[in-house]
């Protein structure tokens, strides 16, 4: 899949931004918003998306200079509605986010038709226990879904 561009997550730790970075990750991502991770992801100009669920999160993003944002854990946290209703308040400024966690190919669609989503992650297409079964042909099903989905919503 050529058009795909491929990050590295779970980033915890300042030291784990710069291996991403030397090994060729376009983007990385946290399930916290870490100043000093964020700081070493500017350092090394790694794209980086710091993880927020609340609208707190979300203010401590944007003063360290954040306008992408991972929402995480997107389904537990309340889903789109939840992210529509706690980001309102900041869309003006430009703020993107990348939802994940818990997200399925029953809710990708939803969540690619709101604007300030431009990517979404779902573990769903390749799950811990389809890699160890080595299932390659359904992760290549499931890949393939994924991406018809999201062709669909974006030409639409």
């Amino acid at each position: 899949v050529p058009e795909m561009v491929a990050g590295i997550g779970t980033i915890l730790r300042p030291d784990q931004v710069v291996d991403a970075a030397a090994n060729g990750a376009a983007f990385g991502v946290a399930p916290g918003c870490n100043p000093a991770v964020v700081r070493a992801a500017a350092k090394s100009g790694l794209s980086f998306a710091p993880g927020v669920a609340t609208p707190s999160d979300i203010e401590v993003a944007l003063e360290i200079g954040c306008r992408f944002l991972k929402f995480f854990p997107a389904q537990a946290s309340g889903g789109l509605e939840y992210l529509r209703s706690a980001a309102a308040p900041y869309l003006h400024l430009g703020v993107e986010f990348m939802p994940l966690g818990g997200i399925d190919e029953n809710s990708l669609e939803e969540y690619l038709r709101w604007e300030p989503i431009v990517a979404v992650g779902g573990s769903w297409i390749a799950t811990r226990e389809l890699i160890k079964d080595r299932a390659w042909p359904q992760i290549e099903a499931n890949a393939a879904k994924a991406s018809k989905i999201i062709m669909e919503v974006r030409r639409g």
